[in-house]
């Protein structure tokens, strides 16, 4: 796609673009906000762990992904599925995403070269549509989609952080209009995504630095926390995924949620906690032959999703 040569800029590092995804990030989340170890507790032999989260802690957040983590499958995907109901792409480019969201299901975690693609088509198919058009989409897709996936288990360990009085925030590469959706139905704080560029309420096709994945995460938990006076010490973060090491790294807290092989093995052999709410190992295998289908859609929302934002 010739006129997506912004995607690889050559005069700005690929550690600048993420801290710029990650600054833009954080500055979308807060405009929108609102203002394990895998033994049981009590174990015998196993000393009591304090408090946690402590309540009244103000300096204290919790951040955490959304796909596989608080969301079963990709929001992008299944955001892809809207679309593709309501004829934002043809039948050819549904088959074309279905195997992005077989080939999830089956890995369990993210592929950089797959969301690429991804995020390409979805370039090209919000491009010239308007922001609150595709807010009001956002939030039908919710209802349709999403709000039947959500982890049980991992609901509770956000609500248990906002019952101390803490503030809980969405990380995830989605666009940051829907990843505000899911987390004001949800009833968290708000939610760091990718920011997509529009201008007067239109869609350009372009991104604000890169799509927050991997290290921009990262950064934009660091620019919300620096905004936000948070001792990161005291924070959580939750992932399911080894590409989110580097922001569970950053906080005090850090918590494997339904890892990846990649993320349990790291998370073990420093000792995070870990928390498994899949009904088996893997659990996301399941399904496959109908993500074939209805999931390709997904697929394209993948990109569809991953761009929406408000110029600033």
């Amino acid at each position: 796609m010739a006129g997506l040569g912004w995607l690889l800029p050559r005069r700005r590092s690929a550690t600048a673009r993420s801290v710029l995804a990650g600054e833009a990030a954080a500055e979308a989340a807060r405009k929108t906000s609102r203002e394990v170890d895998e033994l049981p507790p009590g174990e015998p032999g196993k000393p009591a762990e304090p408090e946690f989260p402590v309540r009244g802690d103000v300096r204290a957040a919790a951040f955490f992904d959304l796909d596989n983590t608080i969301m079963q499958g990709a929001a992008l995907f299944h955001f892809g599925r809207g679309l593709y109901k309501r004829k934002f792409f043809d039948k050819r480019e549904l088959l074309r995403f279905a195997w992005q969201q077989a080939y999830f299901r089956l890995a369990g975690s993210e592929n950089a070269e797959h969301m690429q693609d991804a995020r390409d088509s979805a370039l090209s198919i919000v491009k010239g549509h308007r922001v609150s058009e595709l807010m009001e989409i956002g939030e039908e897709i919710y209802d349709e989609y999403m709000a039947d996936r959500i982890w049980p288990g991992t609901r509770a360990l956000a609500q248990a952080h906002l019952d101390a009085g803490q503030k809980v925030w969405l990380v995830t590469a989605a666009p940051v209009e829907t990843a505000t959706i899911i987390a004001r139905r949800l009833g968290l704080t708000g939610a760091l995504g990718t920011v997509a560029e529009s201008v007067d309420g239109v869609y350009t096709g372009r991104l604000v630095g890169e799509p927050l994945h991997g290290p921009a995460k990262a950064e934009a938990v660091r620019a919300l926390a620096a905004a936000e006076d948070l001792d990161l010490s005291r924070c959580a973060a939750y992932s399911d995924s080894a590409n989110d090491i580097p922001m569970l790294s950053l906080v005090g807290h850090p918590y494997a949620i339904n890892p990846d092989s990649r993320l349990r093995a790291h998370a073990r052999e420093r000792g995070w906690r870990l928390r498994d709410y899949r009904t088996g190992r893997r659990a996301a295998m399941v399904g496959i032959p109908a993500a074939a289908g209805v999931g390709a859609v997904a697929g394209g929302a993948a990109a569809a999703v991953a761009l929406q934002r408000r110029r600033r």
